[in-house]
């Protein structure tokens, strides 16, 4: 049997060197000397800072004066054999300005006198009229009369008082579709396909909708007050549906007087 030692040993009270884990072996990567030559080819001599070290140039090797700047070339340099220009600088010359005594032909020359003509025009030309204005505050602030509305330009106009093209079109479009609407019905009512109804016949449907809508409008005012379950929201849903479409049927009764029904 294995012996239990107890929480509290003597041995325990003796000061003891904690045992210190071994670290592990520093990680090499395996590709450290290709790296390594592959950082050594990329490397040039001299490729930012230079050489080490510079001639110094001679002492007799001094900058003088009007070396840097660019000679001219000899004007006969410039000239052929025949002593003629270049092709170039031909091209780029310009002729010579004209003499004060010379009278250069400018544009379309004409003999007419544009001094006798402008005063021809002038007398011919009707004196332009005023544009009528009217005056509307005490400082004189002018406005134009014409787009003021106070002259009766409009009465004068020749289609004034007229019916415009659209509505006559208009017109015709509608009389145009009235007469089929018109045609079609006749020929329904000589098949027998359907007949109208008489002035009684329409009083008496229309009386018996709204007696229908009185019956469902009492028993909509016999509702509860609060309504609280499904059934009671249903039921006040379809009283109210129901009564809506007695008042449109009722609309359309009393809107037209003349009613025709289908026959089965």
């Amino acid at each position: 049997m294995k012996t239990m030692s107890p929480e509290e040993n003597i041995y325990n009270l003796i000061p003891t060197e904690e045992a210190k884990a071994p670290k592990p072996p520093r990680y090499i990567s395996t590709f450290s000397d290709s790296v390594k030559i592959e950082e050594k080819k990329n490397k040039a001599a001299h490729k930012t800072l230079g050489p080490a070290k510079v001639e110094v140039p001679s002492p007799k090797e001094f900058l003088q004066k009007h070396t840097k700047e660019a000679t001219l070339a000899q004007k006969s340099a410039l000239y052929d054999s025949t002593g003629r220009p270049p092709r170039c600088l031909a091209e780029d010359k310009r002729p010579p300005v004209p003499h004060k005594t010379e009278q250069p032909l400018m544009g379309v020359q004409t003999n007419k006198s544009f001094i006798t003509t402008n005063v021809a025009e002038a007398v011919m030309a009707v004196p332009k009229k005023p544009q009528p204005v009217y005056v509307d505050t005490k400082r004189g602030d002018k406005h134009l009369l014409e787009t003021s509305g106070l002259v009766p330009k409009y009465i004068k106009k020749k289609d004034y008082g007229s019916t415009p093209e659209y509505l006559a079109k208009r017109n015709e479009e509608v009389q145009r579709a009235q007469e089929e609407y018109d045609a079609y019905v006749k020929e329904r009512l000589r098949m027998g396909a359907m007949k109208q109804l008489s002035g009684e016949e329409r009083q008496s449907v229309i009386e018996g909708i709204k007696k229908n809508w009185d019956q469902l409008h009492h028993e909509y005012q016999g509702l509860s007050v609060v309504i609280d379950t499904v059934p009671k929201k249903a039921h006040k849903e379809r009283l109210e549906a129901e009564m809506k479409i007695l008042e449109r049927d009722i609309d359309m009764m009393e809107r037209h007087k003349i009613i025709y029904i289908a026959n089965n």
